[in-house]
């Protein structure tokens, strides 16, 4: 690292003597008692501090190799603070503040009569009661609502944190309002559903149960643990739609609710459905129950509920922000790797092979990382042309990639055909053991330059297809059959193709040929064949550079969605 890379660290150093100061100043506030200092501040400098701390440090000792991953822990980390912070302020947000009646003075009390004194202090002391019964109910509930802030900024670290925090806010809200049942369900945008992620309690459940359930508590409450609702038909969809809470005394009189009966424990009590709201976005609905038998909810107990459930959605929110922008990261650094990956096993330069040319176009979507090629001169009679579509993305396609690329390399200068050579290769692949999909299309292509031919075989939805200069026709050479490593006992079919001076081989993979335009349509196989039947007489590089011109005047601004290969071998 140079003195001017070392400088460029220096604001991070100023940031965390600035925070060491900002906490001197609270603890001198604190000691003087001229304001209140929350403990969020205090928590938000410290974090705050020991991140630029460390950002600074570890780029100045280990260099620029390290300065993506520091200042994604920086972003990370200062994204995590603005959250805490901005849901604390949404806490407080929620509460009016209470007046409180101040105690008469001494001086007023020497000038009333005895009788008049008696009755004043009588009468404040009743006010200042209940002035501090309410003070210490809504401290309660701010108390309440910074540990949810707590408990979900704990969730982060832990792989089960999040259900972790949905049982202790569901819990949390339901003994507030002696409910005798919970439930937190959150909504799938994906699939228009609302499913239930944390119940606890006798919750009699407000929907028609399946005609074949027998009813029984502990099969009912199974149903429910696991259950998952449209946002219509149904009193937990219809709150999440209308966005307002619904305080129900009595279902018997209230369409949405069905009696299921004739059960005891199936009997619908009282009910307190909250839709949790994050900027008017509608997260999930809080809902709780009471059994037939007890009271019915209160408005004041409604009241708590939608406070507490407010408080909820925020913490709920920032713990599902935060993982969001955890996973993107991962994935977009995981993606950029095998992209490196890919791009280092590529062949560098297209090697000069007399009797033949050669034209590619390899262009990887962002994230994907599935196509690859390469070109070999096995053995002075034979040229070898892969080409492979891995199913997946990332670091798990690239692995296969590069399964797959070494076992061709390592059998493709023997005596065997191309299709004896794809079963050897399905063979090991099928006989590796991953958690995730390990298949993919290939295609091995072998010129044989002293009897003009052509033997391949492909597996999966590698085409291969064949410009007959003569004709000025083309045919697909190629057969439907299994990708590699989805079946051992696969074999694959061996193809023999005499060829002439002229004559082209054209194979691509699947994302090329699907390349959209601004009306949703594709490119298609017909597009990518006529352009090269009608440059069929220029070199292979004008070919490719015609295509890529066709394509893009196709596409426009459209975003491209998978990866582009396309391998042209044109004979000589």
């Amino acid at each position: 690292m140079t003195l001017n890379d070392s400088f460029a660290y220096m604001p991070l150093f100023a940031v965390t003597v600035e925070c060491v100061l900002l906490l001197l100043l609270f603890s001198t506030i604190k000691k003087r008692k001229t304001a209140r200092i929350s403990f969020i501040f205090y928590v938000s400098t410290i974090i705050i501090a020991i991140l630029s701390l460390k950002s600074a440090v570890s780029n100045v000792t280990r260099g620029s190799y390290e300065t993506g991953n520091t200042l994604v822990t920086l972003s990370t980390g200062l994204v995590i603070v603005g959250l805490v912070l901005i849901a604390y302020w949404l806490v407080l947000g929620t509460f009016e503040p209470q007046k409180i009646t101040k105690l008469v003075p001494k001086s007023v009390n020497a000038k009333l009569s005895e009788r008049e004194s008696l009755s004043s202090l009588s009468k404040t002391s009743e006010k200042n009661s209940a002035s501090a019964e309410i003070s210490a109910f809504d401290l309660k509930i701010m108390d309440l609502g910074r540990d949810f802030l707590t408990r979900a900024s704990d969730s982060y670290i832990s792989e089960d944190g999040f259900t972790t925090l949905l049982d202790y806010l569901n819990k949390s809200i339901s003994e507030q309002i002696k409910a005798d049942g919970c439930a937190i369900l959150m909504i799938d945008d994906f699939e228009d559903l609302i499913t239930v992620k944390s119940f606890a309690g006798a919750f009699p459940p407000p929907y028609k149960l399946p005609n074949d359930m027998p009813h029984k508590p502990i099969r009912i409450e199974t149903n429910f643990k696991f259950a998952s609702f449209p946002l219509q038909g149904n009193i937990f969809g219809e709150v999440a739609r209308a966005g307002k809470p619904e305080l129900i005394t009595n279902p018997a009189i209230d369409s949405r609710i069905y009696q299921n009966g004739p059960e005891d424990f199936l009997m619908c009590g009282s009910y307190i459905m909250i839709p949790m709201k994050v900027q008017d976005t509608v997260i999930g609905v809080a809902a709780f129950a009471r059994k037939h038998d007890s009271s019915v909810f209160t408005e004041d107990e409604l009241k708590t509920a939608i406070i507490l459930s407010d408080s909820a959605a925020s913490a709920i929110k920032s713990v599902v922000t935060v993982k969001d922008i955890i996973e993107k990261n991962s994935i977009s650094k995981e993606a950029e790797i095998a992209t490196r990956v890919q791009d280092m096993l590529k062949p560098a330069k297209l090697p000069v092979i007399p009797g033949i040319q050669i034209g590619t176009i390899w262009n990887p979507a962002e994230g994907v990382c599935g196509d690859y090629y390469d070109v070999l001169v096995s053995r002075k009679d034979r040229t070898s042309f892969m080409i492979g579509d891995i199913a997946g993305k990332g670091i798990n396609s690239v692995t296969i990639m590069v399964m797959m690329r070494a076992m061709m390399r390592l059998v493709v200068n023997t005596k065997q055909s191309a299709g004896k050579i794809l079963t050897w290769v399905n063979k090991g692949i099928c006989g590796e053991s991953f958690s995730t999909d390990h298949f993919g299309s290939a295609a091995l292509i072998n010129y044989n330059s002293e009897t003009s031919e052509i033997e391949f075989a492909s597996g999966g939805n590698l085409p291969v297809i064949y410009y007959d200069s003569e004709s000025n026709t083309t045919k697909e050479l190629s057969e439907p059959s299994e990708p590699i490593g989805v079946e051992k006992t696969t074999e694959y079919k061996n193809f023999v193709q005499k060829v002439k001076s002229g004559d082209i081989i054209i194979t691509y993979t699947d994302g090329l040929v699907e390349t959209l335009n601004d009306k949703g349509q594709q490119y298609s196989k017909d597009s990518l064949v006529r352009i090269i039947s009608q440059n069929h007489n220029s070199s292979c590089k004008d070919i490719i550079k015609a295509v890529k011109t066709d394509m893009k005047k196709f596409s426009g601004a459209v975003n491209q969605h998978d990866d582009e290969t396309l391998l042209l071998i044109k004979i000589q």
